[in-house]
């Protein structure tokens, strides 16, 4: 019975999935939570540049 739901996600249940997720958590959360994610990607980032200047510095 589960793999009857599992094989029948497309686009349709992608929005309708998207809209329980707004009405759960309201409009004011989701921009925080898109806030917090792009503060995560910009660590990540930072951290990726150091680690190149570390092994740049390394191999001179």
């Amino acid at each position: 019975m589960l793999n009857i739901f599992l094989g029948m996600v497309g686009a349709p249940q992608v929005i309708i999935i998207a809209i329980a997720i707004l009405l759960l958590f309201g409009g004011k959360k989701i921009p925080e939570l898109m806030k917090g994610i792009g503060q995560g990607m910009k660590e990540f980032k930072k951290a990726t540049k150091d680690l190149e200047k570390k092994q740049e510095k390394i191999s001179e």
